[in-house]
């Protein structure tokens, strides 16, 4: 069993910042990419940034210099900090890990967490 979690979301306003964290745990091990994609109502589920194990990382074209992807390999945690936040990045965001629990490398996928945010 994998368990992926996501927290830090909230309603936040304009130009303010929120940092969401997400936790694997479990019987996973070699996890290899992070990252943390959105979906909007409407919209199709878009990679906003993601991680590698090495700490190679790329963002959407819409968030690059405003949001900031982390992560600590022991504790298998990533996070992303997002500064200046716009009403456009209001999303439902998701927190993805790619990992082995013993074969194939996977993708698993927490609940997601919403984030709003006002004008």
């Amino acid at each position: 069993q994998v368990q992926v979690v996501e927290s830090g979301g909230g309603l936040v306003q304009a130009g303010g910042s929120l940092r969401l964290s997400c936790a694997a745990s479990g019987s996973i091990f070699n996890i290899d990419a992070m990252g943390w994609y959105r979906q909007a109502p409407g919209k199709q589920r878009e990679l906003v940034a993601r991680i590698t194990r090495s700490g190679s990382t790329n963002y959407v074209d819409s968030v690059e210099g405003r949001f900031t992807i982390s992560r600590d390999n022991a504790k298998n945690t990533v996070y992303l900090q997002m500064n200046s936040l716009k009403p456009e990045d209001t999303a439902v965001y998701y927190c993805n890990v790619v990992g082995s629990t013993g074969r194939a490398m996977k993708n698993y996928w927490g609940q997601g967490t919403q984030v709003t945010v006002s004008s």
